[in-house]
């Protein structure tokens, strides 16, 4: 993660955002009385997003649990792709 002030993101604006979708990087600009900002990439963003939705629910995130146990304990098994 790095943290910037506001003028030195201005004044390295492209370098600032080359990181963080080039090496998915997270900036943090540091402004004035404490109102932060997050930059982050937009995929990373969107991954997020679907994480916070798969999970939202009770009994969707009990569903992955025991998913990625099973997983865990080798009760799984590999398939070709169908190709049409």
């Amino acid at each position: 993660m790095r943290v910037v002030n506001y003028s030195e993101f201005r004044n390295k604006l492209a370098e600032n955002l080359n990181a963080v979708n080039d090496d998915r990087e997270i900036v943090v600009v540091s402004r004035a009385k404490g109102k932060n900002v997050v930059i982050i990439d937009l995929d990373e963003y969107n991954a997020l997003q679907e994480t916070i939705h798969l999970t939202g629910s009770k009994a969707n995130r009990q569903r992955l649990d025991e998913a990625v146990a099973e997983m865990k304990a080798g009760k799984f098994s590999k398939h070709k792709l169908i190709e049409k």
